[in-house]
């Protein structure tokens, strides 16, 4: 399953909400929970990791209306660490939610690339659209403009060029010619050359359709006689190379490259907790059922045993709710 279906795919939606939904009530229990001294947090996990994202944005105006006070802030002073960061991730609607996430990777010292690349490069011309639109009215600034002036070279030119979402297009007509060409082109501008043709191969792999980069990608191998991930290795590095490897990745197959995102951020020591949060808050609505079937199907392991090894406490009771049962 490539990128551009993922996002029509009802069985991928793991947090389907509650059918018989009142939100006067979730409001009420909410309030309970953080009421007096102490908090119960299972009450918290058991209201918003079992409702939609909509159905959560009618708790919070509820609690408003019935408490005279603002749930993401109440839950703000009563939560902590990264229980309260998942929970907050939960209160945000979607794009508003992956505008914070860019311009928390962009804001203060240093630049975290990786969360850039990782929702530029996954996401569709109408979810980036929408993103663009949180991000100007939550922080008064275009998304394009922070990320030229966050990033500089090839991969600003990459970031910007994603950005546009030029990738789009679900007709799946592939013109045989040009694909060949377009290996030929790429071909031409690294493995043939000493040094590399870096535009060409932004320019390609930012403005072709998903299936027309598949053919491509078949192409090259037969003329270069080694994969287009291999030739991005030995010709690019740094964020470059990982930028240009994610959209070869979520070309080929979406639902593998979170699989994969959601293993190393497990993985060895220490616990990426952003990336684990961002991921499985992010595509609860979308495909994230059959992002676990092809991190089984990679891993030999259900998503819902890593996040048990890996985590702990409320932290861990929240993020199984949101996975819900392994295949």
């Amino acid at each position: 399953m490539a990128w551009w279906k993922a996002w029509i795919e009802q069985e991928g939606v793991s947090v389907k909400g509650s059918p018989h939904f009142n939100p006067n009530p979730d409001a009420e229990t909410l309030y309970k929970a953080m009421k007096g001294i102490g908090t119960n947090e299972q009450a918290i996990i058991d209201v918003l990791t079992k409702r939609s994202n909509a159905q959560r944005q009618e708790i919070a105006k509820s609690f408003k209306a019935q408490f005279g006070k603002d749930l993401t802030e109440t839950l703000k002073s009563e939560l902590s660490g990264k229980f309260e960061r998942l929970i907050i991730a939960l209160m945000y609607p979607p794009y508003r939610y992956e505008a914070k996430e860019l311009y928390d990777a962009m804001k203060g010292l240093g630049t975290k690339e990786g969360v850039i690349i990782e929702i530029l490069a996954s996401r569709t011309k109408n979810q980036l659209r929408e993103i663009m639109k949180a991000y100007e009215e939550d922080y008064g600034s275009s998304l394009e403009e922070a990320i030229q002036a966050d990033t500089s070279g090839y991969l600003e030119r990459i970031l910007v060029c994603l950005l546009q979402g030029s990738r789009d297009d679900l007709s799946g007509f592939v013109d045989p010619g040009l694909a060949l060409q377009d290996a030929q082109d790429l071909y031409a501008a690294g493995e043939k050359i000493c040094g590399t043709d870096e535009m060409k191969f932004i320019t390609i792999l930012c403005t072709r359709s998903a299936t027309h980069l598949m053919r491509v990608f078949e192409e090259y191998e037969k003329i270069a006689n080694k994969s287009i991930e291999d030739s991005i290795k030995s010709e690019t590095h740094g964020s470059l190379e990982e930028a240009m490897l994610t959209v070869v990745k979520c070309t080929r197959n979406l639902h593998s490259y979170f699989a994969e995102r959601l293993y190393y951020a497990m993985k060895g020591a220490g616990t990426r907790d952003g990336t684990l949060i961002r991921n499985i808050v992010s595509r609860s609505e979308i495909d994230l059922n059959l992002i676990k079937r092809q991190f089984n199907k990679m891993y030999g392991k259900t998503l819902s045993s890593m996040i048990m090894e890996d985590t702990s406490g409320d932290y861990k009771n929240a993020l199984l709710n949101l996975v819900g049962n392994d295949l």
